[in-house]
């Protein structure tokens, strides 16, 4: 992976601090830069060797009933990883 130093304009990093806020999880500048290049590269004919695959979170259909699960997760993970 190559590491890139940029530098942003005021108003493109004032743009881009507010789309990070109207998201429900804000992404992080590195994703939102990668993602931007892929489309800017794939529109102009480059698209990529891979399949991009954003990180996605499915909620879960039901609630495991317990309201701790965001303090002890390390707890009820190693429970699940040993049944």
């Amino acid at each position: 992976m190559k590491r890139a130093t940029v530098t942003l304009p005021d108003d493109l990093n004032g743009l881009l601090e507010t789309y990070r806020r109207t998201q429900e999880v804000p992404s992080a500048l590195t994703s939102i830069v990668q993602a931007a290049l892929r489309e800017y590269l794939a529109r102009r004919g480059f698209p990529s060797d891979h399949a991009f695959q954003p990180f996605r979170i499915t909620p879960a259909t039901e609630d495991s009933g317990a309201s701790d699960v965001s303090v002890n997760h390390d707890k009820y993970f190693a429970e699940s990883a040993d049944s």
